[in-house]
């Protein structure tokens, strides 16, 4: 595929993951009656069937990224040159922007809203680089081990990871820089957004070292198809 068609399913993908994230966050809060854990469910469901989809649909077309750390690894290890990374990583950015400002529109709220969700602290911090480590372990491995089955393994993994980490697993920076524009279930306070940023890429960079050490070569045919929430 061309570039210009490969960014065009990015912009695409990562949209609307992002309008799923925070949509599912507002309906879920608005259905479950102030019990957060209905609302957790509700945005970790809509967000892993969404992720299925979009892989499945958009990975033959650009790998389905939709996020930095995913296009950031594949960098490293030579699947992608600087040009197509820089290009990707703008788009992804843009994109979640997008994505939450959709979310808002479709449930008429204030376009920006600054977060205000408290997420900082060591405890949030390595939950960050367990479940962004974990997401690059599943594509890495799983694009060798089972490439047919990415979009099930990719959104199992976030359904669970949702419910394992204290972050509920952002796992993206693009997801994270965009979820500081929206004071919903699914927010996060601007001032929060370096420190998981640096533990996202903190644990880009285990799941390399590990994917390394399991397989010293990478894979063979084609990209992974990957997420990100």
């Amino acid at each position: 595929m061309s570039l210009p068609r490969r960014l065009v399913a990015e912009f695409l993908g990562t949209g609307v993951l992002l309008a799923t994230v925070v949509g599912s966050g507002i309906m879920g809060v608005a259905m479950s009656g102030g019990n957060d854990g209905i609302a957790l469910l509700a945005n970790a469901t809509a967000t892993a069937g969404i992720l299925y989809v979009l892989i499945a649909v958009l990975g033959p077309v650009s790998g389905a990224h939709f996020n930095p750390a995913v296009t950031l690894a594949l960098r490293m290890r030579g699947e992608l040159d600087t040009r197509e990374t820089l290009a990707y990583v703008a788009v992804q950015l843009v994109a979640a922007v997008g994505g939450v400002l959709l979310a808002h529109a479709m449930f008429g709220q204030p376009l920006l809203q600054p977060g205000i969700h408290a997420r900082s602290g060591a405890a949030q911090w390595l939950s960050e680089g367990v479940a962004t480590a974990g997401l690059l372990l599943t594509i890495l491995l799983g694009a060798r081990a089972r490439p047919a089955a990415m979009p099930a393994l990719v959104a199992s993994y976030i359904f669970a990871a949702y419910w394992f980490t204290a972050s509920t697993s952002f796992a993206n920076p693009a997801v994270t820089v965009a979820r500081a524009l929206t004071r919903t279930f699914a927010g996060i306070r601007p001032v929060d957004v370096p420190g998981f940023v640096l533990a996202q890429l903190a644990g880009t960079a285990v799941a390399l070292l590990v994917a390394h050490v399991l397989h010293d070569r990478p894979a063979a045919a084609g990209r992974p198809s990957p997420h990100g929430d």
